[in-house]
């Protein structure tokens, strides 16, 4: 493929990335996310406002547009740096959508699926995670435990394997983004204030018609 068809595959990878799933289906229940909560569009604040079975369909969405990606440049051979590039901008879409603003969520799901299409075994990580929620009930603990463990497990391969040290270079960015997304989250768990799972939140009630 030449360089314009894969400067188009990473346009793409970014645009497919950028689908908010979380405010789809808020607005199809006639809430916007973004308005509630922690005013994300990932699968957490939808939980909260939404419910589980919709938080389920908006994981799975967000997963996948930085999984399919992915698979798609490893299937056209694409150069290691491309789809290194590739995983970075699905996660770049989420959290800055230029369909919504340049707002987003805080690319958990996304950075997931991203960093399983350069390492499928990454998706273990997922068993630790839910071993921090059952004990905490914070997933954005959870979530931040991943993110250091995922990048150090790739540049110990890196040094000491023949894993593609661009991979592990993007999976690294993409943990320091979902770091710096959770840095409110951060601040909450130091002082004791961050929302536990399971714990929902209802959207206020839109502002009653002024009498005429």
């Amino acid at each position: 493929m030449t360089v314009a068809g894969w400067l188009l595959l990473i346009a793409g990878a970014y645009l497919m990335g950028a689908v908010p799933w979380g405010l789809v289906f808020g607005k199809l229940k006639g809430i916007d996310v973004r308005q509630h909560g922690s005013g994300g569009t990932g699968a957490t604040n939808t939980l909260r406002l939404l419910g589980r079975k919709v938080a389920l369909a908006v994981f799975l969405l967000d997963f996948a547009k930085g999984l399919l990606p992915v698979l798609l440049a490893r299937a056209l051979d694409a150069p290691n740096g491309v789809t290194a590039v590739v995983a970075v901008v699905t996660v770049l879409g989420h959290c800055w959508s230029p369909y919504i603003g340049f707002t987003g969520g805080k690319g958990m799901a996304t950075g997931g699926g991203a960093a399983v299409g350069l390492a499928w075994w990454l998706v273990l990580l997922l068993l630790p995670m839910i071993g921090i929620v059952a004990l905490t009930r914070y997933v954005s603990l959870a979530s931040l435990v991943a993110t250091v463990i995922g990048p150090l497990t790739v540049i110990l391969l890196a040094l000491w394997d023949d894993f593609p040290w661009s991979w592990a270079l993007a999976i690294t960015a993409i943990a320091a983004i979902i770091v710096y997304q959770h840095r409110t989250n951060l601040a909450r768990l130091r002082n004791g204030t961050e929302r536990k799972f399971g714990t929902s939140e209802a959207p206020a009630p839109p502002p009653a018609n002024p009498a005429r």
